[in-house]
């Protein structure tokens, strides 16, 4: 299953739900939703600085995960970025296809 890096960031809004429910309820929260889509949360951690919660998701397909995406980003609860997440693997056999290409100005 692909995997994918969440970054998130709260809006205050977004705070004040975590401030009542709390860490356990928001991940039950994100548990729900990315089960319900066939996938699995691998890792879900509060941080703070740039971003609140950090987490490491698989999805059955991409477009599972740009249906959460879309539907947490429209609550306004959350200001996300997820990233695709390659296996050694893949990449070892992105380095084996070859590619023409042209730079700007060549």
């Amino acid at each position: 299953m692909p995997k994918f890096l969440i970054q998130a960031t709260y809006t205050p809004e977004g705070t004040k739900g975590l401030l009542k429910e709390g860490a356990s309820g928001r991940r039950a929260a994100v548990d729900q939703v990315v089960t319900d889509l066939g996938g699995q949360v691998e890792a879900m951690y509060f941080a703070f600085g740039e971003d609140d919660i950090v987490l490491i998701v698989d999805f059955p397909d991409p477009v599972s995960m740009a249906a959460v995406s879309l539907t947490v980003k429209a609550s306004g609860a959350l200001r996300t970025r997820a990233t695709p997440l390659l296996t050694l693997d893949e990449i070892d056999e992105a380095t084996r296809r070859q590619v023409t290409f042209r730079a700007p100005g060549r």
